[in-house]
């Protein structure tokens, strides 16, 4: 290479370099100089922040596989005033003016009414509740409402005691009082003091006056409360100008609710102005272009059925008095908290006690926003993993027809005085609650309208009285003195005892009486234990369960679970059977004679239909009692892991002598043999009826247990009925169970199986 031509490179490079240089010395002139006041607030204007995204819920499903709870993707719309600025107000008033527009219900819990005349909804009081205490004392407490009023300085606080008035000072004595005070004349007490009068607590239209005048509420033409003080002008109550006092209201509604959670006075979540809105909303409030108001997809439940409501549960926020529980909450063991605040949780049933299964890992994003709130830009730092789908025990197919069933019976039976009743189905092998039906019900979907419609009804349609109804269980408790006399060697099967009306054993002043002999003075004869069981025999079981003893009476009825948790994971009551310490700690005296009441399933015995089913399970399957319970198994979100499957659980165990255990069952099948609903049923069945006296002026309640199949015993039911009268009146539609099951199963079985030839 000569030198001329090696110069001509150097200077090409040169010239290349210089070129580049320039270009970016006039990139960095034009985004420094030019544009950078506008790149400058466009970084302003966007807002960073990071978000804990919750995972989609499990599905709950049946035993078979019907789908009884999902998902639906809804849009919700919610408010960030921080972005409204100083157009929070008309921000706020376009949103309700285009929410009414489309016919879109929005959130508001303000206690006044919609329009004028103003006045206060539902509590009579509405800043304060006032609670009894058992000492007498009465205690006034705020409600949401009056801790922000309190707050706001609307209401002065009215749960707290006044100060007295102090006393004016009296003036000096003259010489005339002083002479008389000398000599002791005409001298008094100083009267006391007296309290300060409380001040009013404003009316619901003064608070709607307060409320706006605190939100700046208000149209052209209010009155400027300064101005008016210097000129002497008055101001009305509701100080509005030429807003409409309907839309004023509305306002209010929405500012009281973003007011309660900024005034940290309800932090359980943010605030959801609109759920599950339509295209055309979302159409008009983007066309709005209104700014802090956003919009975004959400996840809620959906009930794909309208029975099972007092087991299935609901999901909601978490409530103010749980965030410390929840948020310290470790399931995965990582040594964080798993929930948030602002989390939404199982709430009661199935979606309470299966909480780690279904809720799946929360995922994090950043997202980026715009000054109006919009969604310009997001990152995911990790992605949610969907919660795993539970399948319950339960057969829907059988709760719908036993929740109609009773719905359809309950009310035609004899006793005029019938109130709610329960029945549980339970698989005698595995203790599987195939129902727990509950009656009077609800419509869990819709839940808070069900609330505020049924909330007072004397029938308390939102009991759970399968699990948690408290009833004596009347001589379905029959079964348990039997098998108690028998393994104790008090009686063999063939045992015959005479019948002779009153048991006389300790007194003939009111002795216990058998039933046959109290309603028709007559007698069963001579009985033994299955004919006593048959005919429910009172004085054959008052005398078994004397030569027991309480003791041992107890010993058996624990064993076969009455007044003991059955292990079901919804939750329940556990009862009590009869016995002298819990007499004596109701205060009453306990007498060795009381123990022919229990024997009989009476006395102060309280038990839960769950668990007399599961004592019923424990007795025909020859003494192993399993805990009860609803979790069949776990799936992964898309069902190809068995992620959880239950495992057979064992609380005790009785040995049972086998002609001990077929002597009951005779008693028992003889027993539904009289039953002319049992008579009809194309298989053998065992059943025992039961009425337990609450009062005097009540009718009795009625309890029934049964079995079927007689020979190999597969499912039991218990039904009670409060206030039904007697237990042989649930005899057909217990037998009507039976029925539906075992024909309805047959039915299952036919079902061909995929890639099976149907002919």
């Amino acid at each position: 290479m000569n030198s001329k031509q090696f110069h001509r490179r150097v200077w090409a490079m040169v010239l290349l370099l210089a070129l580049m240089v320039t270009g970016m010395g006039a990139a960095l002139y034009d985004l420094q100089v030019n544009n950078g006041d506008s790149y400058y607030q466009q970084t302003q204007k966007k807002i960073a922040e990071s978000q804990t995204v919750q995972a989609a819920r499990g599905q709950i499903l049946d035993r078979n596989g019907q789908v009884l709870v999902s998902n639906k993707v809804i849009y919700q719309v919610t408010l960030d005033t921080k972005l409204m600025g100083d157009q929070r107000n008309s921000v706020i008033l376009a949103l309700i003016q285009a929410a009414r527009a489309e016919n879109v219900e929005w959130v508001d819990n303000l206690p006044v009414s919609q329009t004028a005349p103003f006045s206060f909804v539902g509590a009579s009081q509405p800043y304060y509740t006032v609670s009894h205490g058992e000492d007498g004392t009465t205690t006034r407490n705020l409600t949401r409402l009056g801790r922000l009023a309190v707050k706001m300085k609307w209401i002065a606080d009215p749960t707290v005691k006044l100060e007295r008035e102090v006393p004016a000072e009296p003036e000096e004595p003259g010489l005339g009082d002083k002479i008389k005070s000398f000599f002791g004349i005409g001298k008094k007490e100083a009267a006391p003091a007296a309290p300060k009068s409380p001040e009013p607590l404003p009316n619901a239209r003064q608070l709607l006056g307060r409320m706006c005048d605190s939100f700046s509420v208000k149209g052209e033409g209010a009155v400027d409360k300064k101005e008016a003080e210097k000129t002497g002008q008055s101001v009305p109550e509701l100080n509005i100008g030429d807003m409409s006092e309907t839309d004023a209201r509305a306002m209010a509604g929405v500012l009281y609710e973003l007011y309660l959670r900024s005034k940290e006075v309800y932090i359980a979540t943010e605030y959801i102005f609109a759920s599950d809105v339509g295209i055309d909303f979302i159409s008009r409030v983007k066309e709005l272009d209104l700014p802090g108001v956003v919009i975004e997809a959400t996840t809620v439940r959906q009930y794909h059925t309208q029975y099972a409501a007092h087991l299935l549960g609901r999901v909601t926020s978490i409530y103010p008095d749980e965030v410390d529980y929840y948020t310290s909450l470790d399931l995965d063991g990582d040594g964080v908290g798993d929930y948030k605040m602002n989390d939404t949780v199982g709430r009661g049933g199935a979606e309470q006690a299966f909480e780690p299964y279904l809720r799946g890992t929360p995922g994090t994003r950043t997202v980026e926003r715009n000054q109006k709130g919009r969604i310009v830009g997001e990152n995911w730092l990790k992605e949610p993993e969907p919660g795993d789908n539970v399948i319950l025990t339960l057969d829907i197919g059988l709760q719908a027809y036993v929740e109609n069933l009773l719905a359809d019976a309950v009310p035609k039976l004899e006793s005029e005085e019938t109130e709610g009743a329960a029945c549980v189905v339970l698989n005698v092998d595995t203790a599987e609650v195939l129902v727990a039906a509950n009656y009077p019900t609800f419509d869990l979907a819709n839940y808070s309208s069900e609330l505020v419609e049924k909330g007072d009804d004397p029938l308390h349609p939102f009991l759970n009285r399968a699990l948690s109804g408290l009833y004596p269980p009347g001589s379905t408790f029959k079964m348990i003195t039997a098998i108690a006399g028998l393994e104790e060697g008090i009686i063999t099967p063939k045992t015959k005892i005479k019948d002779e009306g009153r048991y006389t054993y300790w007194t003939d002043v009111n002795p216990p009486q058998c039933w046959i002999y109290r309603q028709y003075r007559s007698y069963h004869g001579m009985v033994d234990v299955a004919k006593a069981i048959e005919v429910s025999c009172n004085y054959f079981m008052f005398e078994v369960g004397r030569q027991l003893g309480i003791d041992r009476l107890d010993e058996y009825a624990a064993r076969f679970g009455l007044g003991e948790e059955t292990g079901i994971e919804l939750g329940e009551k556990t009862g009590v059977v009869a016995g002298p310490a819990y007499t004596q700690s109701l205060g009453s005296t306990w007498y060795e004679g009381s123990v022919t009441s229990v024997a009989i399933g009476q006395e102060s015995t309280q038990v839960t239909p769950i668990q007399l089913a599961n004592y019923i399970a424990t007795l025909v399957n020859g003494g192993t009692r399993h805990a009860a319970h609803f979790l069949k198994e776990a799936k992964s979100n898309d069902f190809s892991q068995v992620t959880y499957r239950y495992e057979p659980q064992v609380l005790d165990s009785i040995n049972i002598k086998d002609e001990n255990l077929e002597t009951v069952k005779t008693g028992m099948l003889k027993m539904a043999q009289s039953s002319r609903a049992f008579q009809v049923l194309p298989f053998q069945a065992g059943a025992k009826t039961g009425s337990a006296q609450v009062s005097a002026q009540t009718e009795s309640n009625a309890v029934f247990v049964c079995f079927a199949p007689y020979d190999d015993p597969e499912i039991v039911v218990a039904m009670a009925v409060e206030h039904g009268g007697s237990g042989g009146e649930l005899a057909s539609m217990a037998a009507d169970v039976l029925s539906y099951y075992f024909s309805a199963k047959e039915t299952r079985e036919e079902i061909p199986l995929e890639n099976t030839l149907i002919r």
